[in-house]
C-alpha cells in the first residue's frame, strides 16, 4: 500500500496577503497543507513544503499609510504575525517566503524583462474599473451587481499607462492542457467554472504592471512601473525553490519542480489556473500537476469579514480549545467541495463528543484498566473470541479507507475513518465488559486479551492521527509507551510489544466543556473588544482604584541619569520553551533589534505583543533567563490582584524615541 521510495512532492498554500492579521478561515489552509504534507510524510514522501506572504500592491501602500509607517514597516509587523500563527498552529512548513525577500524581487524583475523580450508582454494604456482589495481591473460585463464578482466590494474606473501579457496566446494551449489532464484543477467544480466562465469565452490580456502607486517591483528597464501583484506573487512557487532565469537554478528547483500540489481558496483558483499556467507556458516551465481549490469556512451564514464584525481568529479559538481541538474542527468540519460552518457552539460540541468522549475516555479507561487489573503491564495472551476479529477488521479497514481517502485529499473523511476505530473500540468495551472478567479468575487471559487488543487499536488510531492531531498523537503514544507505527506496518494487527508496561497515571486528553461558560466568556471577550475606546480618562469613571505601595529608599538625580529609557516596537514574539512564565521579544529601538525576555505570558499573547510600542530599560545588563539571553527590560504597570499592563506612550511616538 505504501511504497519508502523517497519520491520528492512539492507543495504550497497560497501565499497569505499581509493587509492585517489571518482569521480563522485563512488559518484553515496552512492546516488543512499541513495535514497532507505530514502524511506524505508517512507515505515516504520527500516533501518540500511551502508558505509565505504576498507584501506588494496598492492597498498596502494605504493601509501603511493609515498607520503613518512605510509599507516595508508595515508588511514587517504583519508578517511576522503570519507567521506567528502558522507557528502557533504547529504547521510543519519547509519554507515560508516573503515576495519582500531579495532574490524573489531580483528574479521577478528577470522574468518580466524575459517575457517583455520574447514578445509577450507589451506597452499600452489601461481603462476599465477596478478593485483595490482584489488588485484586479474588470470590464463592466465581468461585474455583479455593478460589484467586484471577486470580493463584492465597489470599483472605481480607472486610466493608466500599463504593460500587458498576451493570454490569449497561450489560451488554447491551456485548455488542451485542462482536457488532457483531469487531475489538473481539483474538485471538478472548479474546472468547469473555469473552462465556462473564462477560457472558452476568450481571455483578454492582462495588465502586469501599475503606475498609479509605487509600492512593488519595479520594472528595471522602466522604473515608474511597478510589477502587477499576481506577476509577482505567483512566481513565489518557483523562486522559493531558486528558481533563474538565467538558466543557473538551484539543484532544489530541479528536483521538485513541477509541484505536485498547489492548495488554495476557491476564491483565487483563476489566478492559479489560467494565469499561473499561462506565465509558467512562457517560461517554458511545466505546469504544476494539481491544483486544488479548497470552499471556505464561514462563520454563521456568510464569509468572515471584519466590516462584518464576524471574524474568529486561531490564537483566540487556541486559547479556548488548545491547538489540536482547532486543528480537529477545522479539518473535519470542512467539507470536500462545499462550504464549512465554525461557530461557537460546534466547537464545544465536537470537544466533548468527539474529542473528550470518544477519544480522551477511551484512552484514560482502557490505561486505568490495565493499571488496575494488571499493573500496567499489557499482554496478549491470545485467548481470543469472535468479537475480536470485527474489531480487528474495522481497525485495518479503516486504515486502507483514511489512505485512500488522503489520496483524494479528503481530509475530512479520512479523519472520520479514524475516528470509526476509537468508536469501534469504545464498543468493544460495552461488547466485551472488562470490569465482568475482571470478577472471574478463570477470565483472567481473556481480560488481558480484551486490554491487549484495545491498545493496539488505540496505537493504530493514535499513529494514524499524527498528521492532523500531532501533539494529540504524541501524547496517546507517550501513555501507551510506544512509538508511533509506521503506516506500512499497518496492514497488520498484533505489533503492540506484549509485555509492555503503560504509564501509571494517564492524562486528560480533553476536559469536557461547558457550553453556557464558553459563550458568556466569548461574548465578554466580544463586548470588550467592541467598547474598549483610547483617551479614557479617570475623570469618566466611578471611584478609580489606587494602589499605595511601600516606599523604596530616595536615590538622587546622578542614579536615575544612569538609566536609559527608550520607546521600542515588539517586531516578534514567541513563548520561551519549558517556561511557563516567559516570552521572548524581539523589539526593535532605532535602527538596532534587541531581545528581551519579560515574565508576562499569564497576561498576553505573543500575537498581543506583536505590533506593540512600549518602554524599555535599554542599559540593563544582559542576562540569561530559562536559557534565553535577554538585553533589556520592558516597564509595567502591575495592580493589587497581580494583572499586568505593559507601559506604553500616550502618543505615537517612532521606535527609539528617548524617554526622558
Amino acid at each position: 500500500m505504501w511504497d519508502k521510495c523517497k519520491k520528492p512532492y512539492y507543495m504550497t498554500t497560497a501565499i497569505a496577503y499581509t493587509s492585517g492579521k489571518p482569521h480563522i478561515g485563512n488559518t484553515y489552509e496552512i492546516v488543512l497543507a499541513d495535514s497532507i504534507a505530514r502524511y506524505k510524510r508517512a507515505q515516504g514522501y520527500d516533501v518540500r513544503f511551502q508558505t509565505g506572504t504576498d507584501e506588494h500592491g496598492q492597498k498596502i501602500e494605504l493601509k501603511a499609510q493609515e498607520a503613518g509607517v512605510t509599507p516595508k514597516e508595515y508588511v514587517d509587523k504583519t508578517a511576522a504575525t503570519v507567521k506567528s500563527i502558522w507557528d502557533l498552529m504547529n504547521t510543519s512548513y519547509d519554507k515560508f517566503i516573503r515576495t519582500t525577500d531579495t532574490d524573489h524581487e531580483a528574479q521577478v524583475q528577470k522574468i518580466f524583462k524575459k517575457l517583455y523580450d520574447k514578445g509577450d508582454i507589451y506597452k499600452g494604456y489601461y481603462e476599465g474599473l477596478y478593485c483595490t482589495p482584489c488588485e484586479s481591473f474588470f470590464t463592466e460585463s465581468q461585474l455583479v451587481d455593478g460589484k467586484c464578482p471577486d470580493c463584492g466590494g465597489p470599483v472605481q474606473p480607472a486610466k493608466e499607462e500599463a504593460y500587458f501579457f498576451k493570454m490569449s496566446k497561450y489560451a488554447d494551449r491551456l485548455i488542451k492542457h485542462i482536457n488532457e489532464h483531469p487531475e489538473f484543477i481539483q474538485p471538478v467544480s472548479r474546472k468547469n467554472e473555469m473552462m465556462n466562465n473564462f477560457l472558452l469565452p476568450g481571455l483578454q490580456d492582462l495588465c502586469v504592471s501599475r503606475t498609479s502607486f509605487s509600492w512593488g517591483i519595479p520594472v528595471d528597464f522602466d522604473p515608474k512601473h511597478v510589477t502587477y501583484v499576481w506577476l509577482d506573487a505567483l512566481t513565489n512557487y518557483i523562486t522559493g525553490l531558486g528558481y533563474s532565469c538565467d538558466g543557473e537554478s538551484d539543484a532544489m528547483f530541479d528536483k521538485y519542480w513541477p509541484a505536485d500540489l498547489h492548495l488554495i481558496g476557491k476564491d483565487i483558483i483563476r489566478f492559479h489556473t489560467i494565469y499561473w499556467p499561462i506565465f509558467l507556458m512562457a517560461l517554458d516551465l511545466p505546469l504544476p500537476k494539481q491544483v486544488f481549490g479548497h470552499p471556505w469556512l464561514l462563520q454563521g451564514d456568510g464569509k468572515m469579514s471584519k466590516s462584518k464584525g464576524n471574524v474568529l481568529y486561531a490564537d483566540t479559538l487556541v486559547d479556548f480549545f488548545g491547538v489540536d481541538a482547532v486543528r480537529y474542527f477545522v479539518l473535519h468540519e470542512m467539507p470536500f467541495d462545499n462550504d464549512g460552518i465554525i461557530s461557537w457552539e460546534l466547537m464545544v460540541e465536537r470537544a466533548n463528543s468527539d474529542l473528550a468522549n470518544i477519544l480522551g475516555n477511551l484512552v484514560n479507561r482502557t490505561i486505568s484498566m490495565s493499571n488496575k487489573y494488571f499493573g500496567g503491564v499489557v499482554t496478549d495472551a491470545k485467548a481470543g473470541e469472535g468479537t475480536d476479529q470485527d474489531l480487528k477488521s474495522v481497525v485495518l479497514e479503516a486504515v486502507k479507507k483514511a489512505d485512500g481517502k488522503m489520496e483524494q485529499l479528503r481530509v475530512a473523511d479520512a479523519i472520520s475513518e479514524i475516528f470509526n476505530i476509537f468508536r469501534r473500540s469504545n464498543k468493544y468495551i460495552d461488547e466485551t465488559m472488562p470490569w465482568a472478567l475482571a470478577k472471574d479468575e478463570t477470565k483472567k487471559d481473556r481480560l488481558a486479551t480484551v486490554l491487549y487488543n484495545l491498545t493496539e487499536a488505540i496505537t493504530i488510531g493514535a499513529s494514524l492521527l499524527e498528521p492532523f492531531m500531532p501533539e494529540t498523537s504524541q501524547k496517546i503514544l507517550k501513555q501507551l509507551n510506544t512509538e508511533k507505527r509506521e503506516l506500512d506496518k499497518m496492514d497488520a494487527f498484533g505489533l503492540y510489544p506484549s509485555g509492555n508496561k503503560v504509564t501509571e497515571k494517564p492524562e486528560i486528553l480533553f476536559a469536557r466543556m461547558d457550553l453556557k461558560e464558553v459563550l458568556a466568556k466569548a461574548e465578554a471577550m466580544e463586548a470588550e473588544q467592541k467598547t474598549a475606546a483610547p483617551g479614557d480618562t479617570a475623570d469618566s469613571k466611578e471611584a478609580a482604584p489606587v494602589i499605595d505601595i511601600e516606599p523604596k529608599a530616595e536615590i538622587t538625580y546622578d542614579d536615575f541619569a544612569k538609566l536609559q529609557f527608550q520607546v521600542g516596537e515588539i517586531i516578534a514574539c514567541e513563548a520561551v520553551p519549558k517556561s511557563k512564565k516567559l516570552l521572548c521579544s524581539q523589539v526593535k529601538i532605532g535602527s538596532q533589534v534587541r531581545q528581551i525576555v519579560s515574565g508576562i505570558k499569564a497576561h498576553y499573547t505573543p500575537e498581543q505583543m506583536v505590533g506593540k510600542k512600549v518602554m524599555v530599560v535599554v542599559n540593563l545588563k544582559p542576562a540569561k533567563l530559562a536559557g534565553v539571553m535577554s538585553e533589556g527590560m520592558l516597564l509595567c504597570a502591575e495592580d493589587a490582584e497581580g494583572n499586568l499592563s505593559l507601559m506604553v506612550p500616550e502618543k505615537e511616538m517612532p521606535s527609539g524615541a528617548e524617554i526622558c
